[in-house]
């Protein structure tokens, strides 16, 4: 099951109490108090682990505290701090504090951490209140409570490549082509429902990251459809193919072409800015190849790239890859992410 947005409540740990004592030896009749420190409690911190791909774990687990510090002990003994609670999270991971609304992190590299609530501090025993006039102090601090809030994770995609375009446009067909991932495939819409990433392998040992993201259809950025719910995925993508059936079996090829560029532009978040090819899919199902000749004289004047394919009988493949490793290169400075294995 892919989850990319979950509701989590983090407690850290609360700092242990100080301690009350006095030394009690034999032949020390006035040996003063030596109460010691409580411990820290646990920070709760998220780390980025490549090998975790949704938030699935944290829809079953929504509640997570650690642990308080232990007390503070006689003859001086601090409490032991509390070990910090750490909660994996992917790569792409965007924490809200959901109080305040405001992001609090956006996590990306693997490896990173971020303290998403701190432990509190130990009480101080009775021995740091000595005073020249009070040598036999009876209190000592509690220790501090840890930070709690409720907070908002949402995952956005890490991939190079994003795929866009109407449901049944060829996305989810074109990535099981070009790479070892399997989506669902079939006539009918909205046939994927949650994003797919697969890496695509180029000679040379050159690869890339492609995402299926599911259907965009007219007022998505509205919420209609599942647009809104993973338009968010594109956002991080360097280069986007906007595939548009050739064919005309789902209605006419440049309607559906000005609907998903309309809804790119209204979502914002640049995503109408990204480079973006587009790829003319069902290439086997068109019987008039004038009409693949027109497409890009009307996209050549608008500054669009266009490439023509079928990834059935696998026509135009080898141009569009070429093209899209070069673009992904140049986005990111020859140095194209890397995710690990086929999704």
């Amino acid at each position: 099951m892919f989850i990319d947005r979950v509701r989590v409540y983090v407690k850290a740990g609360d700092g242990g109490n100080g301690c009350v004592s006095f030394r009690r030896e034999k032949f020390v009749p006035r040996g003063g108090p030596d109460g010691g420190d409580g411990g820290r409690g646990g920070d709760v911190i998220l780390k980025v682990d490549p090998h975790v791909r949704t938030l699935l774990d944290f829809r079953y687990r929504p509640i997570n505290k650690a642990k308080r510090g232990s007390h503070g002990r006689g003859k001086n003994q601090r409490g032991k701090d509390a070990f910090p609670l750490i909660l994996r999270v992917p790569p792409g991971t965007v924490v809200k504090d959901e109080a305040r609304e405001e992001v609090l992190a956006d996590l990306t590299l693997p490896g990173q951490l971020f303290v998403v609530a701190r432990g509190g501090k130990g009480g101080k025993g009775n021995v740091h209140f000595v005073k020249p006039w009070h040598q036999a102090p009876r209190y000592a601090e509690d220790g501090q409570p840890g930070e709690e809030r409720w907070i908002v994770l949402e995952l956005k995609l890490i991939a190079d490549v994003g795929l866009v375009g109407l449901p049944n446009a060829g996305k989810s067909t074109l990535l099981s082509r070009v790479s070892a991932a399997n989506p669902k495939v079939a006539d009918y819409p909205f046939t994927t429902l949650t994003p797919y990433l697969g890496v695509v392998k180029l000679s040379n040992y050159r690869s890339f990251v492609m995402a299926d993201i599911p259907g965009i259809i007219e007022r998505a950025h509205q919420g209609a459809g599942l647009g809104l719910e993973f338009l968010r995925h594109v956002e991080r993508t360097r280069v986007l193919l906007h595939l548009v059936d050739l064919s005309g079996h789902e209605g006419d090829p440049w309607d559906a072409f000005q609907v998903v560029s309309r809804e790119l532009a209204a979502y914002g978040s640049g995503l109408d800015e990204k480079p973006r090819l587009v790829v003319g899919t069902k290439l086997d199902l068109v019987k008039d190849r004038g009409e693949v000749e027109a497409w890009d004289e009307k996209l050549e004047a608008m500054g669009l790239p266009f490439y023509a394919i079928s990834a059935a009988t696998g026509e135009g493949l080898g141009g569009l890859l070429e093209k899209v490793w070069h673009l992904v290169g140049e986005e990111g400075k020859g140095v194209p992410m890397s995710l690990g294995d086929e999704a």
